[in-house]
């Protein structure tokens, strides 16, 4: 990592390592530093902005005493549940990742074959499974059963989303594996000032799929102005 992400990654490692005090899954600096060096990755300068406001809103949530249940480790298998939403005339799929019934990390793309993923509209459910290539680099795939009940599994899917789709989607997934509350999350995502049509566009679309999560009374400011149609 370049010397501005090392400075970053280390800014909020001592915050996660503070905040974390307060709850029942207290972490040392050094976890804290390879958790956030594995989100991060290789992120632009947009990127790591975002990032440090994602860090900022979650550790003020867990020092409020949300006390998140923290998992460190992914399972390398997750329930997944497939939700479908329409923006203007674009046809956009998300998969979310599952534990224990709270969202745990989140895919998005369009329902395409050549630039996203075409499931058929049978699929509601599946998993998201975490494999090892041979290079020893990690890859998800998604795996469904089809109405014969023959399991198909979709391999790769940061190769089938934008790129660009796939890095926010991976911040978005940090912040919901501390546990924030959904409604926050939402908030979140709705605030981001994104330059592109087609990035503010799946930002609606994830704020559609993780609108189905909330709790009973819970609102956020999500202003519902295009069509959407879900499954899940």
């Amino acid at each position: 990592m370049t010397e501005m992400k090392v400075t970053l990654v280390n800014r909020l490692a001592r915050r996660m390592t503070t905040a974390s005090q307060h709850t029942g899954n207290p972490l040392t600096e050094q976890q804290a530093q390879q958790l956030l060096s594995k989100m991060l990755g290789a992120l632009t300068a947009e990127e790591q902005q975002l990032v440090t406001t994602v860090g900022d809103i979650a550790m003020k949530e867990i020092i409020q005493n949300q006390r998140p249940e923290v998992t460190e480790i992914r399972p390398n298998e997750l329930e997944c549940d497939v939700v479908r939403f329409q923006n203007n005339k674009d046809k956009w799929v998300a998969l979310v990742g599952l534990l224990n019934g709270y969202p745990y990390e989140i895919f998005t793309g369009l329902q395409d074959d050549e630039e996203g993923i075409l499931l058929p509209k049978s699929v509601t459910k599946g998993k998201i499974i975490k494999q090892m290539n041979p290079d020893g680099s990690k890859r998800y795939d998604f795996q469904f059963e089809n109405t014969r009940g023959y399991k198909i599994t979709v391999e790769g899917l940061s190769e089938k989303f934008n790129p660009e789709y796939w890095n926010y989607a991976k911040l978005i997934s940090g912040v919901l594996r501390y546990r924030m509350p959904i409604e926050h999350v939402i908030k979140l995502v709705s605030s981001l000032q994104l330059q592109s049509e087609s990035i503010n566009t799946w930002k609606n679309g994830v704020e559609r799929a993780l609108k189905k999560y909330l709790g009973d009374g819970e609102e956020t400011e999500y202003d519902d102005n295009s069509e959407s149609h879900t499954s899940a």
